[in-house]
């Protein structure tokens, strides 16, 4: 049977072991916003921020008979440029649904704006006239954490239709509390404490 001073210690113990948070999905369809809306920092509340980035609505501005949503009416061109999301927290993996008039890129970088993985569309058009399946899924996955991400048509803008947006954050490792290292070594303390008061006793016995 274990000793009530060992059971203490391993309890202790456990609380330094490092605790694995949660990784958030997020995504997001756009349908929240209005047409010729710039989303910029709309979906800052969900950990991402947009450049050069606008809404098209189905009926209104966007043609939708060429460049139909995934889903919903709305969807996000790229305006005067390419479409930059900046991350408040790292993302380990990003997609969404691209119809596009030129051959897209999309690009990973890390805090010090060095570039960590890309990814390409498969063809060089797939707006419905083109004849190629529009809403074609591009995917960038890194592990260990992007924090930008840019996506390049027409570097004059207008090249592009994103819809579905999904990215995954990278889960953090919880470092254990000040609090909970004192508490171990206090335990620690109170079980040498205990071991020599015992010690003491059987010696005294015999």
């Amino acid at each position: 049977m274990m000793k009530p001073a060992f059971i203490v210690l391993l309890f202790l113990f456990s609380l330094l072991l490092p605790k694995e948070s949660r990784a958030d999905s997020v995504t997001l369809d756009f349908e929240n916003l209005s047409d010729s809306t710039s989303v910029g920092s709309t979906y800052a509340s969900s950990g991402v921020n947009f450049t050069n980035a606008l809404v098209l609505t189905a009926g209104f501005s966007l043609n939708d008979l060429e460049f139909p949503p995934h889903s919903g009416t709305n969807v996000v061109v790229d305006d005067g440029g390419s479409i930059t999301l900046t991350f408040l927290t790292p993302v380990s993996s990003l997609s969404g649904f691209f119809t596009y008039a030129v051959p897209l890129t999309l690009e990973g970088f890390g805090s010090s704006n060095q570039l960590l993985v890309t990814a390409s569309s498969l063809l060089s058009a797939n707006f419905v006239s083109s004849g190629n399946t529009p809403n074609e899924l591009i995917q960038l996955n890194f592990p260990g954490g992007i924090d930008s991400v840019t996506i390049t048509g027409d570097p004059g803008g207008s090249s592009f239709a994103l819809d579905d947006l999904t990215f995954t954050t990278v889960p953090a490792s919880t470092v254990p509390e000040p609090g909970s290292v004192s508490l171990l070594f206090t335990g620690i303390g109170l079980a040498l404490i205990v071991g020599r008061r015992k010690l003491m006793a059987s010696f005294t016995r015999n």
